[in-house]
C-alpha cells in the first residue's frame, strides 16, 4: 500500500488532506502536537494510520519525523503544518514570530529536501507544500511575517518544480494557494477573516486535484484567482495599502 505523510494532520486543511488520501488508498502517517486528535483521526479512517506526535517549530523534531518515517517509502508528503500572526510589525512577539517562522518556513525546507531525495532516487512522488494566497502578494501589512513566510513556500516550490523539470524528473511538486479557508486558523492568528472563507473539505480536494494534475501553484477559490492576477498588474503601492486595509478589518472584527 503507498504510504502519504501530512503535517499538521490534527485540524482544518491538514485533516482534511489526509481523509481524502486515505479514500484513495493511501495509509496515512498523522503527525502534529495533539495526540489525541490525531488519534481520534486516524480512528476513523479505513486504512491503516500511523501517528506520530512532532512539534516542528524545533528542527531537531523534523529530522526526527523523517528518520521514523524513511523506511515507509513515502509517496506523497504533505507539508501542511503553520501557523499566522497579525499585528504590526514592531508590537509581534518576536519568539513566537520566529516559532512561526520556523515552522512555515524551516520545516517545510528540512522535509521537503529530505523526501525529496528518497523520492528522486526513485524517480516517483509527490511534495504538496501548503502555502497560502499571501505567498502570491507583495506583502502583507499587519501580517508582514507571515506573508513573508508564506512567499519563501511559493518561491521555493516554483523553483524546485523547475530543476525537476528541466532533468525530466518524475517526481512532482505542487503548492497549494488558497485564500480564506474556514479552520482554526483565525483562533490562532488572534483575527477574523474580513471575507468568507471556502471549506477545507472543498481546499483539500482541490489541492489533491491540482497535485495529482501536476500543476505547480494551485489557487482553489475564484476569487483568489482574480485577486492574485490583479495583484501582479498593480502598482506594489496600491496591493499593499489594500491589503494593509484588508488586515485592519480582521483586526476590527
Amino acid at each position: 500500500m503507498r504510504t502519504a505523510l501530512v503535517t499538521g494532520a490534527s485540524s482544518g486543511i491538514g485533516r482534511e488532506l489526509a481523509r481524502k488520501l486515505d479514500s484513495r488508498g493511501f495509509s496515512v502517517i498523522l503527525a502534529a502536537r495533539r495526540a489525541d486528535r490525531l488519534e481520534e483521526l486516524a480512528a476513523e479512517l479505513e486504512n491503516e494510520a500511523t501517528v506520530i506526535t512532532a512539534d516542528l517549530s524545533d528542527r531537531r523534531e523534523c529530522l526526527r519525523l523523517y528518520e521514523e518515517t524513511r523506511e515507509r517509502r513515502v509517496s506523497v508528503l504533505v507539508n501542511n503544518a503553520g501557523f499566522g500572526m497579525i499585528g504590526d510589525f514592531e508590537k509581534t512577539d518576536l519568539d513566537r514570530e520566529l516559532s512561526m517562522l520556523d515552522v512555515n518556513c524551516a520545516a517545510v525546507h528540512i522535509l521537503t529536501k529530505l523526501y525529496l531525495k528518497d523520492m528522486t532516487a526513485r524517480d516517483k512522488g509527490f511534495i504538496l507544500n501548503v502555502g497560502s494566497s499571501a505567498g502570491l502578494m507583495p506583502g502583507g501589512p499587519l501580517m508582514a511575517a507571515y506573508y513573508a513566510s508564506k512567499a519563501y513556500v511559493v518561491s521555493l516550490t516554483q523553483s524546485v518544480a523547475e530543476e525537476l523539470r528541466a532533468r525530466g524528473s518524475r517526481v512532482g511538486i505542487s503548492v497549494l494557494c488558497p485564500g480564506p479557508v474556514e479552520t482554526e486558523f483565525n483562533d490562532v492568528a488572534e483575527c477574523s477573516f474580513a471575507v468568507k472563507g471556502i471549506s477545507a473539505d472543498y481546499c483539500a480536494e482541490e489541492g489533491l486535484r491540482g497535485l495529482f494534475g501536476r500543476r505547480t501553484v494551485i489557487v482553489p477559490d475564484a476569487g483568489m484567482k482574480l485577486a492574485s492576477a490583479a495583484a501582479k498588474v498593480a502598482p506594489r503601492r496600491v496591493v499593499l495599502r489594500t491589503a494593509r486595509m484588508m488586515q485592519s478589518k480582521k483586526l476590527d472584527r
